[in-house]
This record gives structure tokens, sequence and C-alpha cells, in this order.
């Protein structure tokens, strides 16, 4: 099994008052998906090679923390959803994953 670099212990799913606080935090084209504890946004860039590099990075600091977003692209667009199926929610890895992601999106702008 990998090795969970920053995620060591099985995470916390975030309570109402956290989880409205670390929303904040966050881009707010970040948006809660309806039926589910989990949050949501579409990333669009200017080709392919932009999203998949996008995707690429991502993934690689996904595959560190062995936590890993449910994504679909097309083209220049990627839908991403995270949630901690560990914790059945909404955690602070999303929130960090989250941070991340809107971090690469913007240095390829």
């Amino acid at each position: 099994m990998l090795a969970r670099r920053w995620m060591s212990t099985i995470p916390k799913r975030l309570s109402d008052v956290e989880r409205s606080a670390a929303l904040k935090t966050i881009d707010s084209s970040w948006k809660m998906v309806e039926g589910r504890d989990a949050i949501q946004r579409v990333f669009e860039f200017r080709d392919f090679n932009e999203a998949w590099s996008f995707m690429s990075r991502t993934a690689l600091i996904a595959e560190q923390g062995a936590h890993h977003p449910e994504w679909f692209n097309v083209y220049n667009r990627v839908d991403v959803t995270l949630s901690t199926h560990d914790c059945g929610g909404l955690s602070m890895n999303d929130i960090n994953m989250a941070k991340k992601m809107d971090a690469y999106a913007k240095a390829l702008e």
C-alpha cells in the first residue's frame, strides 16, 4: 500500500461550522455537490495540452498523499469533484487539494 505522506491518519469529516470556514479559504468557483458531502469545480484551459498538464501535476500530488480526485476531462475542460472516501465526506484533505489545484490552474493562466 502506498505510504500516505501528507495524510498520516484517517481524515476527519468536517463539521458544518468547519466546512463553512474552510470553503471561505478556497476559490469561490468550488461549489457543494447536491446530495453529497463533496465539492465540485470546472476548470477551463486554453487547450487540451494545458488541461492535461494541470491533470498531470495534480496527479503527482494526489499520488503522494493517496488522495485522488474524481475527474472528467474533455479537450480543455476538467470537471473535478473532491470528497474523502475514508471519512465519508468533505475533509481538510479536500480543501488542501482544492487549494493546490487552484494554484496549479492559476500558474497556467
